[in-house]
C-alpha cells in the first residue's frame, strides 16, 4: 500500500503542477491559493480530514457564527447574539435572508441544521468539547437557543468551527459557492441580493474568487516561489525548511502564534513502555530547545506541561517539570533506568523503539534530533512508515480554544490513541457538572493525573506557518491558526 501512495501521489502534483505552469497567472480576477496537502483534499467529504476540506467547507457552509481573518468571532447566519448573566444561555436572533433553495433562513431550520451538525460529530474530541449544550431552542421565527448545563466562555469559538457549518436540504449557505475545475475548487463569492439580503453596489467590481489547490509541500512552495500561487496556507514542521528558498521579494513566512499538544503520543505499554517511570525517562532525556534550534525559530516556547501555560482558568500550581535539574542530570537519572531495565532482558539489549513521524524534510530533522537524544540514555529508536505500527507517534493539533479542557479530552480515553489515564477522565467528567472554581481544580487534577501516567511527551507550541505575497490583503497570523478565505476575496482598494 505504501509503494503504491507513493508512486501516485508525486505523479499527481506533477500533473497539477504542469497545469498551474501552463495558466500562469493570467487571471487577474481571482486569486490562487495553495493549501498543503494531497490532492483531492478541497473535495473531501470529511472536511475535517485535511486543512483544504475545512477551508472549502467554511467557505460554503457557515455557521451561527464565523473567523475573520484575525480570528475573531464574527456574524454569520446569526447576525447578532446575547449571552445571559449566569452565561448559561446564548441567543441568536438570525439575519433576514434565505437558505440556497430559496426557502427563509427560519428558527426552526436553523435548529434542525445545528441539531444535524452535532449529532455528526459523536464519538469525536470536539463532540467532548460541545458536551455542555443542553437544549437548542426556538424562541420566534428567526431566534434561536443554546441552553447549557454550565458556562461555556468559547461556546462561540467552537460554533465557529468548520465542522458546526449548517447545512439545509445538505446544502450550505455560503458566503461562497463552489465549482470544480479538475483539482482545482475554484470559490466565488454568493451575491448577497441573490439569497434574499441587501444589495451591495457593484458587488463584481469589489469580490475576486479564490482557487485552491492542494499540493504536497514541496510543490507548494515551488509554486509561490515561481509566482503561480500568491498565498500558501497549512503548513506545518515537516515542511517548515522549504520556507529557506522563500526570498524577501517574493513574500513572507508568516508563523501563527498558536497554542495546543506537539509532542509524542505513547501508543502502548510493551516492554520498556509498561512502566510509567520509564515512559517518563524518555521525557526526562529530550532537549526541547535543541529539537527547534535547527529551524531557527524565535519566539517558540518549549514545555514540559500538558496544558498550555498560563490558559484561563490556569491556576498556576503545576509547572514545568524537572526545572531544577540539568539535561545531563536529567539524562544520568533516565540512563540509570534503562540500564536497569535492560539488566532484566534475557537478551541483553537495550530498549528499541518505533516512532512515526509524517513525510518531510523537517520530520527528518525532528526525528534525527529525537533519536540522538535518546541515544543518549540507552534506547534506540527507528522510524516507521506505518502509524500502527509505532510506539511513538507525534501528535501536532492547535487548539479550538484556550482551555484546559481541550487539551484533557484530546488525551481522553475515549480517543482510542495512545495511552491514557482512566482517572484523569474522572476528574473532567466531574469538572463538567462543578462550579467554575471547582472545575478549574478538577480539570488541574485531572493534568497532574496524565502527567503522572507519561502518557504523552510535550516539546512545545505547535508551528504553523504560510506563504504570503506583498499583495495580498485579507491575511493575519492568529491564534487559531485559522485562515478563512472570503476575507482573501475582497479586492483591495
Amino acid at each position: 500500500m505504501f509503494a503504491s501512495r507513493k508512486v501516485l501521489r508525486p505523479l499527481a502534483n506533477l500533473a497539477i503542477a504542469l497545469a498551474l505552469s501552463a495558466c500562469g497567472q493570467t487571471d487577474n480576477s481571482a486569486l490562487s491559493i495553495a493549501v498543503i496537502g494531497s490532492p483531492g483534499d478541497a473535495f473531501d467529504a470529511d472536511a475535517a480530514a485535511s486543512t483544504a476540506g475545512q477551508l472549502v467547507r467554511a467557505s460554503t457552509t457557515e455557521g451561527l457564527v464565523s473567523f475573520d481573518d484575525k480570528g475573531r468571532v464574527i456574524p454569520a447566519l446569526a447576525d447578532r447574539w446575547i449571552v445571559t448573566d449566569d452565561g448559561q444561555s446564548y441567543i441568536f436572533r438570525l439575519r433576514d435572508g434565505d437558505w440556497p433553495s430559496g426557502e427563509p433562513l427560519t428558527a426552526e431550520s436553523a435548529k434542525i441544521a445545528l441539531r444535524t451538525a452535532l449529532d455528526a460529530l459523536d464519538g469525536t474530541p470536539l463532540a467532548y468539547d460541545l458536551a455542555g449544550i443542553e437544549d437548542i431552542r426556538t424562541m420566534a421565527g428567526r431566534v434561536v437557543e443554546i441552553r447549557l448545563t454550565r458556562p461555556m466562555p468559547y461556546l462561540l469559538q467552537l460554533l465557529a468551527q468548520p465542522e458546526l457549518g449548517l447545512t439545509f436540504k445538505q446544502r450550505g449557505a455560503g458566503p461562497m459557492r463552489l465549482e470544480r475545475d479538475g483539482a482545482v475548487a475554484r470559490l466565488t463569492p454568493i451575491d448577497p441580493a441573490t439569497i434574499g439580503l441587501p444589495a451591495m453596489e457593484n458587488w463584481t467590481q469589489r469580490v475576486r474568487r479564490i482557487d485552491v489547490r492542494a499540493l504536497d509541500g514541496p510543490t507548494a512552495v515551488e509554486a509561490f516561489n515561481t509566482g503561480k500561487v500568491d498565498l500558501v496556507l497549512g503548513g506545518e514542521i515537516q515542511d517548515f525548511p522549504l520556507t529557506r528558498s522563500v526570498g524577501i521579494l517574493r513574500g513572507t513566512i508568516q508563523v501563527d502564534p498558536v497554542t495546543g499538544l506537539f509532542g509524542l503520543r505513547i501508543m502502548n505499554e510493551d516492554g520498556f513502555l509498561a512502566n510509567p517511570a520509564n515512559r517518563e525517562a524518555l521525557a526526562m532525556a529530550i532537549d526541547r530547545e535543541g529539537l527547534i534550534a535547527p529551524f531557527s525559530l524565535g519566539g517558540w516556547s518549549p514545555t514540559t506541561r500538558l496544558v498550555s501555560p498560563s490558559l484561563d482558568g490556569d491556576l498556576g500550581t503545576i509547572g514545568e517539570r524537572w526545572s531544577e535539574q540539568s539535561i545531563d542530570d536529567r539524562r544520568a537519572i533516565a540512563a540509570e533506568r534503562v540500564r536497569r531495565w535492560t539488566a532484566m532482558d534475557k537478551e541483553a539489549k537495550g530498549p528499541v523503539l518505533q516512532a512515526w513521524l509524517p513525510a518531510g524534510s523537517g520530520a527528518d530533522l525532528l526525528f534525527d534530533r529525537l533519536s540522538t537524544d535518546l541515544a543518549a540514555i540507552g534506547i534506540r529508536l527507528q522510524r516507521t512508515e506505518n502509524p500502527e505500527d509505532a510506539d511513538l507517534r507525534l501528535m501536532d493539533e492547535v487548539a479550538r480554544y484556550p482551555r484546559a479542557a481541550w487539551f484533557l479530552n484530546r488525551l481522553a480515553c475515549s480517543t482510542r490513541q495512545g495511552l491514557c489515564s482512566p482517572d484523569a477522565d474522572a476528574r473532567v467528567a466531574e469538572a463538567a457538572t462543578a462550579s467554575p472554581e471547582e472545575r478549574a481544580s478538577l480539570l488541574t487534577e485531572a493534568e497532574a493525573e496524565l502527567t503522572a501516567a507519561n502518557v504523552f511527551i510535550p516539546f512545545g507550541p505547535p508551528i504553523r506557518w504560510s506563504l504570503v505575497r506583498g499583495s495580498v490583503a485579507g491575511f493575519a497570523p492568529n491564534t487559531w491558526g485559522w485562515h478563512p478565505l472570503m476575507p482573501l476575496a475582497w479586492i483591495p482598494r
